[in-house]
């Protein structure tokens, strides 16, 4: 189980669907774009391909082109020196008439906070299956972390994301096709493209040094809603009961100032049997908050709406969110379920659960928990709440054909046991269904490189790698993880 492709029949790719936008009709199909974000840390401060972006937009308005309605556009400069050459060199309105509005700085779409688009695009999207796109200048596509609805999310460079915004598709050839229409006149990409020479003039008159340092001596002084936030005093943090965004963490309960000994794991239920590359956006999602999902149910128990729960990103330092976000991300494939989305079977029972609420009932009963993935586990961003959360549902081990190198060194940092299926040995090939108990046995003396023996059900068992891969790791696990670890340093 892995990315394979969107499985569409080839007598579905022209397939249109109308729906009805602000009182006009409009079509999607699959490969439609319905975000289109000029964004992230990667390109947003290289004056080149900005400046390049708002001359293209400019080109494009007086060609008499325009973004369809629908489409979720958003510009968010790398720094407000971006927004100072923007503004400078006159390109700004011209990005605000295709839709390309500053909507801050820092992290956006691509990691997920592009935040709702239309309602009736949704319905649409949902109704039909439809995959549709996301295009953005950012640089992390992976599966379900731009929006829940794009499944297909494609990175371009500033300037090509103001043109597939303008063609509304991703499925065109712009050397025969052309992007849009001014009247019944086609108008082609390179109609509008700017030369870069054109570029470099106006990046040579509009980005100069004074411009950076007149923005940046107003750094601390430039926002005024920062500067009023209040900031608590003293040594330690006052912990705020009612808030749910900072939370005193679990991470240290029924922690002993001595470290404990090392113990097997032993008739461990699988929590979730996972294929190749499940993502760190599949493990801890940083969108949006789905309003049926666990951490909206708490949320919603605190008083909150749905317009106030803002993303997961937002909430990383609520524990509660956090664990119940873990493996919420609707595009996650279970083997026991089958198809994508947020769910598992509690093994001994049969029944089918949200994730949070499945380990939520073996923690009740006192079982450990396991996952059992394919290769690559754990690739894409270093997200540490890809090892918080899964700590936080129990999880005890991980069992995976191979690991993303710092994700698999975070599981050790939160005592979570990262083991490895031997050279040619899988779950599948082990005829593993993840519906039997595990029993992983943990020598008092684990050595780094150590092969243990895991034991399945009452009748068979395997062997596996322990992935502690340095005396340091070991130490960290021993300890119960990195944190209890500097925590007992302090202490000495």
């Amino acid at each position: 189980v892995g990315f394979k492709g969107y499985g569409i029949p080839a007598d579905q790719h022209d397939k249109t669907v109308p729906f009805v936008f602000e009182g006009q009709e409009h079509t999607l199909k699959h490969g439609s774009v319905v975000i289109a974000a000029i964004t992230s840390c990667t390109n947003t401060s290289n004056p080149s391909v900005m400046l390049g972006a708002g001359m293209l937009a400019k080109n494009a308005v007086e060609a008499g082109l325009s973004v369809a309605p629908y489409i979720k556009t958003s510009l968010s400069p790398g720094s407000g020196v971006v927004t100072h050459y923007l503004q400078h060199s006159g390109v700004i309105p011209y990005l605000t008439k295709l839709g390309f509005d500053i909507v801050g700085y820092g992290c956006m779409t691509c990691i997920g906070n592009s935040g709702p688009i239309p309602e009736s695009v949704t319905e649409t999207i949902e109704k039909n299956d439809l995959v549709c796109c996301g295009v953005l200048s950012g640089n992390r596509n992976f599966e379900g972390r731009i929006h829940p609805n794009t499944r297909a999310n494609y990175l371009a460079s500033p300037l090509l994301v103001i043109a597939y915004a303008l063609a509304g598709r991703v499925d065109i050839d712009f050397e025969k096709e052309p992007i849009g229409y001014n009247g019944n006149e086609p108008v082609f990409l390179r109609d509008i493209w700017p030369t870069r020479s054109a570029i470099q003039e106006v990046e040579q008159r509009h980005v100069v040094p004074t411009m950076f340092k007149e923005v940046y001596a107003r750094i601390t002084t430039g926002n005024d809603r920062w500067n009023k936030l209040e900031a608590p005093q003293g040594t330690l943090y006052p912990w705020d009961s009612v808030s749910t965004y900072i939370k005193s963490p679990p991470f240290f309960v029924d922690m002993t100032k001595d470290v404990p000994p090392v113990k097997s794991i032993e008739n461990a239920y699988v929590l979730l049997n996972l294929g190749d590359s499940v993502t760190t956006d599949h493990i801890s999602p940083a969108g949006s908050i789905a309003r049926n999902s666990p951490a909206a149910r708490y949320l919603a128990s605190r008083g909150l709406t749905p317009r106030e729960f803002n993303s997961y990103g937002s909430r990383r330092g609520n524990d509660a969110v956090m664990a119940r976000g873990t493996f919420a991300n609707i595009r996650l494939v279970n083997k026991f379920i089958g198809k994508a989305g947020p769910r598992t079977i509690h093994v001994p029972s049969g029944e089918e659960h949200d994730v949070f609420d499945a380990a939520e009932r073996y923690r009740e009963e006192g079982r450990p928990v396991i996952i059992l993935a394919g290769k690559e586990y754990g690739s894409g961003s270093s997200r540490d709440w890809a090892a918080k959360g899964p700590f936080l549902l129990g999880v005890r081990a991980v069992i995976a054909e191979s690991y993303e190198r710092i994700h698999r060194s975070n599981l050790v940092g939160m005592g979570i046991v990262p083991m490895q299926f031997l050279d040619g040995q899988s779950a599948s090939t082990l005829q593993l269904t993840g519906k039997e108990t595990f029993t992983i046995n943990l020598p008092s003396e684990l050595k780094t490189g150590m092969v243990v023996t895991v034991k399945v059900g009452d009748s068979r068992s395997f062997e596996a790698l322990v992935r502690f891969d340095t005396e340091v790791e070991l130490a960290y696990f021993r300890h119960g993880g990195i944190l209890n670890y500097m925590i007992r340093k302090m202490i000495e």
